[in-house]
């Protein structure tokens, strides 16, 4: 695992570019298994959360990531296993359970599991419906959630920039959210709704932005319709 070479030795090169401030350390538990999750602004928010957590924090990616041809193919799929991060089809239902099941075992083996809740970036900046797999996790292992702001990075790195700017961004990691476990067949949708509700909130409070009752991946995809209208 080279999660913590990468960390400390290209860490400083992001810090330096992406001028990190962080609050709330102290929020992150010191031992044992627990989520963070956070808002999805730029890509470089997978970044922001390793250089400022104090423990390492895994990740899901989307299985094109692990699937390419060629030498370029094989480094990223060599990357993103290096640094902690593995497969998940972004299709949903079965196709994801696989990864679920990942990072259910690496929550009960007493890491950090890191996922950003509105399951894509966000099209516009603005805060969007949040997806219940951290939730379910929650239940499932009865770990805390930790709600994380992301802040200042879109403006750093707008959609379709490869190299971020040079600026200002911040890290909120607030109080974590205690969450009971459940047995798999009691757990109801009412439940994994009301607590995503919840971290979103927590979310919205500290990020300040707009709230969308709506799925980003929906409005991405209506964009891209009217876009080929």
């Amino acid at each position: 695992m080279l999660y913590w070479f990468f960390v400390k030795s290209l860490g400083w090169l992001a810090r330096r570019r992406l001028g990190p401030t962080v609050t709330g350390l102290e929020n992150i538990p010191r031992t044992g298994g627990a989520i963070i999750a956070a808002n999805h602004l730029a890509v470089i928010d997978d970044a922001l959360l390793p250089i400022t957590s104090p423990r390492m924090i895994h990740f899901m990616g989307k299985a094109e990531y692990f699937e390419g041809k060629g030498l370029k193919g094989r480094f990223k799929k060599w990357w993103f296993t290096s640094v902690g991060v593995f497969p998940v089809d972004r299709s949903g239902g079965n196709k994801s359970l696989g990864a679920l099941t990942h990072a259910r075992e690496i929550i009960e083996d007493g890491h950090l599991f890191g996922i950003h809740i509105e399951g894509t970036r966000s099209p516009d900046g603005r805060l969007y419906k949040g997806h219940t797999g951290a939730a379910r996790l929650a239940f499932e292992t009865g770990c805390a959630i930790v709600p994380t702001a992301i802040i200042g990075s879109r403006e750093l790195q707008e959609p379709g920039t490869v190299i971020p700017k040079k600026g200002r961004t911040q890290v909120i990691y607030g109080k974590p959210i205690d969450v009971p476990k459940k047995p798999s067949d009691e757990i109801t949708h009412e439940d994994l709704r009301a607590l995503t509700d919840r971290v979103t909130a927590e979310i919205q409070k500290m990020s300040g932005q707009e709230y969308v009752d709506e799925y980003a991946q929906t409005v991405k995809k209506r964009l891209k319709e009217q876009s080929a209208a």
